[in-house]
């Protein structure tokens, strides 16, 4: 069911009327933060001092430790990093939350997530090049894949933004992440598509039911 929108509406108006409907969201910003503020107080965004902490690294992936997998979701390089992601999951992630509901919004988020470091991994191994990979990127990515999965299905639109704005606002930020040295478009790429296609195996049997007219005795 959908929530009306109220273009006046400012961020605390905002999380008074939410509450806590969307507290899955809300921990995986405070966790992010944590770990971002347990990071520069145990060593820094150091290199060495991140592949303690559980950043991706393809040669270490390989040799068995694939939960870097999902630990480099929840490390960023610096505060910026950790503000830009943690920004856009803000405004974007509550949405998805209230309509697909919290057990779902986790799968997309963490799922996507994942397959945006398989994605970025598989281009690294392609291309001969090795990186120390962290953030939160592919996941948020992942949300707006789901999104778009969400509007695809008629679920709902995203406040403000139509498929088709959507979709644009998706191609144009990977098109930036990849023009950006030292952002990992494959990530974000990987996120968005892992992200589109975990929602739609998630919402797509409510969908089949609601359209053949079932009915829950």
């Amino acid at each position: 069911m959908s929530e009306q929108y109220n273009k006046n509406e400012d961020v605390i108006d905002r999380m008074r009327r939410l509450g806590w409907k969307c507290y899955v969201n809300y921990a995986m910003i405070l966790i992010c933060t944590a770990v971002y503020i347990y990071t520069e107080l145990t060593g820094g965004v150091y290199v060495e001092h991140m592949l303690e902490l559980g950043a991706s690294y393809i040669p270490l992936i390989r040799n068995g430790e694939y939960w870097r997998l999902f630990t480099a979701m929840f490390l960023h390089f610096g505060a910026r990093h950790l503000l830009s992601n943690m920004f856009l999951l803000f405004f974007i992630g509550d949405y998805l939350e209230r309509y697909v509901g919290h057990v779902r919004y986790m799968l997309i988020y963490l799922g996507g997530g994942i397959a945006g470091n398989i994605i970025s991994g598989l281009h690294e191994t392609m291309s001969g090049e090795v990186y120390v990979g962290a953030g939160a990127s592919g996941a948020v990515y992942a949300v707006l894949g789901g999104l778009l999965a969400m509007t695809v299905l008629k679920k709902g639109k995203p406040e403000g933004l139509t498929m088709r704005k959507l979709l644009l606002l998706i191609v144009l930020m990977l098109i930036v992440g990849f023009q950006n040295g030292g952002v990992d478009g494959y990530a974000h790429f990987g996120g968005a598509v892992g992200g589109f296609l975990i929602a739609l195996l998630l919402m797509l049997p409510d969908t089949v039911k609601k359209l053949s007219g079932y009915k829950k005795e």
